[in-house]
């Protein structure tokens, strides 16, 4: 299991020993374990393996009499809420054999009740089998529990992810506050890079433990053995608890196959996550198109277009929606690799392409048609499937990435994605010649309400190109972010800013407050699920507290020594530019002219590692570096984005190293994410089924 190829198929095989006990069973899964499977096949894998029915993890979901048989697949503790719902499906049903997966491992699940001392057997585990039996009425009935790390779905041949981790981010100066404040005075944490494990609420630690011991369990199939790096606060704390595991250390004493891990914070880049320069098709569609139900990562395709009902206002709930998720071999497996790691223009082209070759092949009447491509004559391709159903089955993928494409460019809110990055543009060239509050100026004429009484008679287009408090609040954060390359008045303009910040949450306050509708940023954000529930002083205490986490993310690369920035300047014959933070990294670690980047940090497996450090002081011993070994993976903490995805395969092209890359992430990121987990008031505390 030596290649990138080889290693996405691993979360297909998480899933063999759930499927093993599937014959004849009902299945409940929750949310975040049922879009891992999604990627790896869906339920249709689950009904191939025997199952008679799959069902929401849920109180008010039971079983009829002539269903004796059900397993359950969670991911999170079998505590809490978790262990409620288990007990009410039981209840409500007739089960004489119940089976449970836990994506949490028993080491983890003694860590949460407290046992600090290694236990021979998997007593949790064993005392719930018993407490099963107990629902079920007979003790005599079959009962088991068990671990399995169904976690990671193959979003591409490039990238895994990790979607019940989706809302682990890294930590912020004001989470270091609220550690701290628990603290006594001569025990608290100096900066972020003080923290260790231990330090972090009990919440925070089973999600870090459980993630760690799912990495283990990939590379246990792998036979990988890995060396372990970080670039932030997060990640270190993560890398060092790869590094020091038991069963990893074990592991790595055996493994075979050699490979290098770079843990990232997701906070030492967050321009490149909210801005909106990305070119890439992916990335507008994950941000226009309604998330799946239940989903992080993937979308809503409307596929009214394939049938002949009507479109009403009701219709949408007519046919089941649509997908991104391509999981079978395939052309359209092939498209939408294409589309993830392309730029707009050619997605575009190689969707046409696509469209046109499989209506060829089932010999439709096709109209070819070249130049731009339109929404309209890519609906008009795919309504010729309409016709034969055999062809509609066959390519049903290609017409699903067909409809989402189509919908993407018919979208009001692409004309905003366009306004947006217009302003970064100007903002990025202001950054160079003036100081941060003058540049944090320009936002204010963007601060008025959509369609008031101010606007002129262009601005009457509301909805389409204007900004709206979302696109405002990334604005906020894309310039806090390069606050540090701004140029430094000489008196520090401290109180300049203050003034300036009272006025933007002023604004921004009215903006929100003035809003009929509130998007799930601003529900994130507020705490309130209408308008009408939104007062002015709950408003202004949210914008408020955003501002005081926006002050710190400025400061997240200070104690970086070689990757400091994030922006070059004009030189008077280019203009100002966004330098990605990955892009950095990847020339860092390829380059072979280049020495050791000291910002990325090799993180101490054992003994051997830190004899090699102390030989090193008299001796010439070479440390461990990342493109040692030929296999590296990326994992960003917090999220990537498609166009980063882009930019590592377009860098791996340039630099030709002997090394294959393939990115890990939490989640697969659309700008609008990043406020909900910045502002999340759960991400010090995540729900792990307390």
């Amino acid at each position: 299991m030596s290649t990138a190829e080889d290693f996405t198929q691993l979360p297909l095989l998480m899933w063999e020993k759930v499927f093993a006990k599937v014959k004849k069973a009902v299945v409940f899964m929750d949310d975040r374990s049922a879009e891992a499977l999604h990627w790896s096949g869906g339920a249709a894998a689950l009904l191939q393996a025997g199952a008679r029915n799959v069902k929401q993890f849920s109180s008010f979901e039971a079983c009829g009499e002539n269903e004796p048989k059900a397993v359950f697949v969670v991911s999170t503790l079998l505590k809490g809420r978790t262990v409620d719902i288990i007990k009410d499906i039981i209840s409500l049903s007739h089960f004489q054999y119940c089976v449970v997966f836990t994506a949490v491992p028993h080491s983890v699940h003694l860590f949460a009740n407290n046992v600090s001392t290694e236990m021979e057997g998997f007593p949790v585990f064993e005392q719930f089998e018993e407490k099963l039996c107990e629902w079920m009425g007979n003790m005599n009935y079959t009962a088991e529990v068990m671990h399995s790390p169904v976690v990671f779905a193959p979003v591409s041949q490039q990238l895994i992810v990790a979607s019940p981790f989706a809302h682990l981010f890294p930590l912020l100066p004001a989470d270091l506050e609220s550690i701290n404040a628990k603290r006594p005075e001569k025990k608290r944490f100096g900066t972020l890079n003080d923290l260790d494990g231990h330090s972090l609420p009990v919440e925070l630690q089973i999600e870090i433990k459980s993630l760690v011991s799912a990495l283990n369990t990939l590379f246990e199939a792998a036979g990988m053995r890995e060396e372990s790096f970080a670039v932030g606060p997060m990640s270190r704390i993560i890398a060092g608890e790869l590094a020091n595991h038991n069963q990893a250390k074990n592991r790595r004493k055996t493994a075979p196959n050699k490979a290098s891990i770079i843990f990232i914070d997701r906070t030492m880049d967050l321009t490149g996550a909210v801005g909106h320069h990305g070119d890439n098709l992916v990335e507008k569609m994950l941000t226009v198109l309604d998330p799946l139900p239940g989903h992080v990562t993937d979308v809503q395709v409307d596929m009214l277009e394939l049938t002949s009902v009507q479109r009403t206002p009701h219709s949408q709930n007519t046919v089941a929606p649509g997908c991104l998720a391509q999981t079978q071999p395939s052309s359209a497996r092939l498209l939408w690799e294409s589309m993830l790691t392309s730029k707009h223009k050619e997605a575009l082209m190689e969707v046409r392409r696509h469209l046109v070759e499989a209506a060829t092949k089932e010999k439709l009447p096709i109209k070819m048609s070249m130049g731009r491509v339109t929404p309209d004559q890519l609906c008009s391709y795919v309504k010729l499937f309409r016709s034969s159903w055999e062809a509609l089955e066959s390519h049903c993928g290609v017409l699903q990435l067909g409809l989402a494409t189509a919908q993407t460019l018919r979208h009001p809110r692409v004309a905003r994605w366009d306004s947006c990055l217009a302003f970064e543009r100007l903002l990025l060239q202001a950054l160079g010649d003036s100081d941060f509050p003058a540049v944090l100026r320009q936002l204010l004429p963007l601060m008025k309400p959509r369609g008031g009484e101010d606007r002129s008679s262009s601005g009457l287009r509301l909805g389409q190109d204007e900004c709206g408090p979302d696109e405002l609040i990334l604005l906020l954060i894309y310039l806090y972010t390069l606050a540090e390359e701004a140029k430094h008045s000489a008196d520090g303009g401290e109180e300049e800013l203050a003034k300036l910040e009272r006025e933007l949450i002023g604004a921004l306050t009215l903006v929100i407050t003035r809003e009929t509708e509130l998007s799930p940023l601003l529900q994130s954000l507020t705490g309130c699920a209408t308008a009408e529930e939104l007062t002015t002083a709950r408003a202004h205490s949210a914008v408020g507290k955003m501002f005081e986490t926006l002050r710190g993310l400025s400061h997240m690369r200070d104690r970086l020594k070689q990757l400091r920035s994030v922006y070059t300047a004009s030189d008077g014959v280019h203009q100002a530019s966004y330098r990605p933070f990955l892009r950095q990294i990847l020339e860092d670690v390829f380059h072979p002219d280049r020495p050791e980047c000291p910002d990325i940090e090799h993180m101490s497996g054992g003994l051997t590692d830190l004899l090699k450090t102390g030989f090193s002081m008299f001796m010439k011993v070479s440390r461990p570096r990342p493109r040692d070994n030929p296999l590296l993976f990326l994992f960003l903490v917090g999220g990537v984005t498609p166009s980063e995805l882009r930019l590592v395969k377009d860098a791996v092209a340039a630099l030709k190293p002997r090394t294959q890359v393939l990115v890990l992430s939490t989640r697969l990121l659309r700008p609008a994410d990043i406020p909900e987990l910045l502002f999340s008031t759960q991400r010090l505390r995540p729900d792990v089924g307390f």
